[in-house]
């Protein structure tokens, strides 16, 4: 166990783990072991089930008499409601921690993009800055993506641009004449309209990819046909500058 000293008690360290996006083999070996030896695992849920995506991926590399604790958060937009629920956690984990224990929060891919934990982070070093945290990067869904379908990223000079894809492709068409790679993250509920903005601004090159990593993981090269799918929620578009082919 890892400690530090707060008002002469012993307290814990939380360790924010990136479980990559969705192959439990693209853990990274530092976040294994570190699982292999917390006192308590942290995952978020909905709080509509009791079903984690982070833990079905770390499932094999976590010790079966580990405490694993699901943390419900609601699907909400309404941030009152979300603030409350982060607020509420975090002070469950900040207890953990200083009842003297190792903690670990597991997140999909890295746990500094788009990701439930980044709230909690701020939250956890505003209500009690003595806490020691310790953030493992995780391989994210679009790096994965990429591999997925033998596609660079990004070379030379050019750039990449990461983006929401929760409201469309407002955020596209801001921004279009400076993005040569496009990343679009959470491309599942208004997908019509993040391809309207890829071919509105010649984005020609564009993949899709559902679940990437995943055994029932599908790769699309047309995304008018990922667009016939019912949408889910783990989907992400590639789109590049460039004739197609």
């Amino acid at each position: 166990m890892t400690e530090t000293q707060q008002n002469g008690q012993n307290t814990g360290t939380l360790y924010g783990i990136g479980v990559g996006p969705g192959d439990p083999e693209l853990i990274p070996i530092k976040a294994v072991r570190i699982l292999q030896r917390v006192d308590s695992i942290f995952s978020a849920c909905s709080s509509k089930n009791d079903y984690s995506m982070a833990t079905r991926i770390a499932w094999p590399h976590l010790p079966r008499e580990t405490p694993l604790k699901l943390l419900p958060f609601p699907m909400s937009l309404d941030q009152e409601v979300a603030s409350r629920a982060w607020h509420e956690h975090a002070d469950t984990i900040i207890a953990e921690l200083d009842s003297g224990k190792d903690a670990a929060f597991l997140t999909l891919g890295d746990p500094l993009t788009y990701s439930t934990y980044g709230y909690l982070l701020r939250i956890i070093q505003q209500k009690a800055p003595h806490t020691k945290i310790e953030t493992v990067p995780g391989i994210t869904s679009y790096q994965a993506g990429a591999a997925a379908v033998n596609t660079p990223l990004v070379e030379g000079e050019e750039n990449l641009v990461v983006l929401s894809g929760v409201k469309g492709g407002d955020n596209l068409r801001r921004i279009a004449k400076e993005s040569d790679n496009v990343v679009f993250l959470k491309a599942y509920k208004h997908l019509d309209d993040i391809v309207e903005a890829l071919s509105e601004n010649g984005l020609k090159r564009c993949f899709g990819v559902v679940r990437c990593g995943f055994p029932e993981e599908e790769v699309f090269t047309d995304l008018q046909q990922m667009k016939h799918q019912r949408p889910k929620y783990w989907s992400l578009v590639l789109a590049k500058h460039g004739s197609d082919g």
